[in-house]
């Protein structure tokens, strides 16, 4: 293939590939996605026939071996989909569904990825991880839901809470106490739950949040739930911390990602608008106090994209530390917060009203610094690490 002229704007790690990638999936979220994102706020859900198209297109596993179903890439091919997301200012549960995916991919069973990953990666079946609960959310180790083993079964008790893609979640990938007599992170596994007709298995109704409504975020029950014991991953209980440890990075590289392009798209309707916005007679570009705002809020994202696409190039060499992923997650989504936060300002009252992208961004991305482990975490493990 003849190689294609690179922009200016664009990053490192694109290649001729991941480029009409990305034209293929901006023009997927721009006709099949965004027209949606009204009623599927207001229903608190995306419909599932979108993972259907989604998944048709090979934007749902796009890192994830074609072996298994997925579009044979790499994290390049998924940053392009968390960034197009975040341009286009779309709520859609695909990253979890890729983040449930490597999960399986890195401790399933031949079996289990063989029966999991290729119906994920068509959009058949959609994933959800439940490991956070009412009074465990960053510190898992206060995981009180249990699975007790039963012969060749879990008996699986209690409940989950802020579970994205709960909703329509057809397997859930659970962290439960396997062994109630160690405390601490050495009782924990993962189970795969497969929920279809399960009995005492039960979803509660999408929760109202401040944003990110068209999240189908719920609460999840299990009520002497039975799961084969072969849904466990891993090859032995009690590895579910590790596990999730493992895959921390992968975790908060994503978030860092759609926060460093949400405050890139920020700035640049914000730009938009001042330059068609008059005040007194004149555009709100012409006023000082906006040039300086905006010049920060340019500068800030600028760097802010320079360190993510560091922290893609490490990962894609698989020399990213969970250290350096923790600094990327908190930082990105601080700085994210405070450039559309100082960009809602310029556009005075219409940036309280929901029917600008800028308010809508506002809302959404003040989440950002709470999931994927809270900010306050991220710092945590990032002063330790100096020790």
């Amino acid at each position: 293939m003849k190689n294609l002229p690179r922009t200016t704007n664009e990053s490192p790690w694109t290649t001729d590939e991941v480029r009409l990638f990305r034209t293929t999936v901006r023009q997927f979220v721009e006709s099949e996605l965004v027209p949606h994102q009204p009623r599927w706020r207001a229903q608190h859900h995306p419909d599932a026939q979108a993972y259907l198209k989604a998944g048709a297109l090979g934007m749902l596993l796009p890192d994830i071996t074609d072996d298994y179903g997925g579009g044979g890439g790499t994290f390049a091919h998924e940053a392009v989909v968390l960034e197009e997301l975040a341009r286009a200012g779309v709520i859609f549960g695909a990253s979890v569904q890729c983040i449930v995916a490597h999960y399986v991919l890195a401790f399933g069973s031949e079996e289990q990825k063989r029966r999991w990953l290729p119906p994920m990666a068509r959009g058949e079946l959609i994933g959800a991880i439940a490991m956070t609960e009412p009074g465990a959310g960053s510190d898992l180790q206060a995981i009180k839901t249990t699975a007790r083993r039963d012969g060749n079964e879990f008996v699986v008790d209690g409940s989950k809470t802020f579970i994205t893609n709960g909703y329509h979640a057809g397997l859930v990938c659970l962290a439960a106490r396997t062994d109630p007599k160690v405390s601490g992170p050495k009782g924990l596994s993962l189970i795969c739950v497969e929920t279809q007709g399960l009995p005492g298995y039960r979803v509660g109704t999408p929760l109202e949040k401040i944003g990110r409504n068209g999240h189908d975020t719920c609460e999840l029950f299990f009520d002497g739930v039975r799961v084969p014991a072969g849904n466990l991953l891993g090859t032995a209980e009690g590895q579910g911390s590790f596990q999730r440890m493992d895959q921390l990075a992968y975790e908060r590289l994503s978030v860092a990602v759609g926060a460093a392009a949400t405050a890139r798209e920020a700035v640049n309707l914000t730009t938009k608008y001042v330059k068609e916005r008059m005040i007194a007679g004149r555009p709100l570009m012409e006023y000082q106090n906006t040039r300086m705002v905006l010049a920060k809020c340019r500068t800030e994202a600028q760097v802010g994209r320079v360190f993510v696409d560091h922290c893609i190039d490490q990962f894609l060499e698989g020399k990213l530390d969970p250290v350096s992923a923790a600094m990327a997650k908190y930082w990105l989504t601080e700085t994210e917060f405070r450039i559309v936060d100082e960009c809602l300002q310029l556009y005075g009252g219409y940036g309280y009203m929901t029917e600008y992208p800028i308010a809508r961004m506002w809302a959404d991305s003040r989440v950002e610094r709470i999931f994927a482990g809270t900010n306050e975490i991220m710092k945590e493990l990032i002063a330790w690490s100096a020790h």
